[in-house]
């Protein structure tokens, strides 16, 4: 795993399928604030109810100039049920090769039960027009996370 990243730190570039498998880039959002959010699997309670967070806010948070992207290990086909079963607005990308969640410090070892195991570190950046780090969280708690990141972004 690649070290986590801080404020100040260029983000690393990805390319990745979107849930109906059309390949998105970070470049490709560039000139405007984004905030890139990571969790370990689609249509679990945790990662249902973080993603419907940031759906419920993704209007007020696009007028504020930012933009949400989701990105999990799942295959982009379970992406595309879960967006249907959820009405979900925001992107999400497809990694199952782990390696921009990698990249990102987004996966390794974690406790998880008392346990340390090896997987997917709940994980929000956010990032400035240019790709540069302004705020890093990791593990982030799903339920509530939304409404902290708002009052941490000063936008509440």
């Amino acid at each position: 795993m690649t070290g986590r990243l801080q404020p100040g730190d260029v983000a690393p570039e990805f390319a990745l399928p979107d849930d109906a498998g059309t390949p998105r880039s970070l470049s490709d959002l560039r000139g405007r604030k984004v905030i890139v959010y990571f969790y370990p699997a689609a249509m679990t309670p945790g990662c249902t109810k973080q993603a419907c967070d940031f759906s419920d806010n993704l209007e007020d948070l696009q007028g504020l100039g930012y933009e949400v992207v989701g990105i999990s290990p799942d295959k982009p086909e379970k992406l595309a049920r879960f967006r249907a079963k959820e009405n979900l607005t925001i992107t999400l990308l497809s990694d199952p090769e782990k390696e921009t969640l990698s990249q990102w410090g987004a996966f390794g070892e974690k406790k998880l039960y008392g346990k340390t195991v090896t997987g997917v570190i709940r994980s929000t950046i956010v990032l400035d027009e240019s790709g540069v780090v302004t705020h890093a969280w990791y593990n982030v708690r799903a339920s509530g996370h939304v409404a902290k990141l708002r009052r941490d972004l000063g936008i509440d």
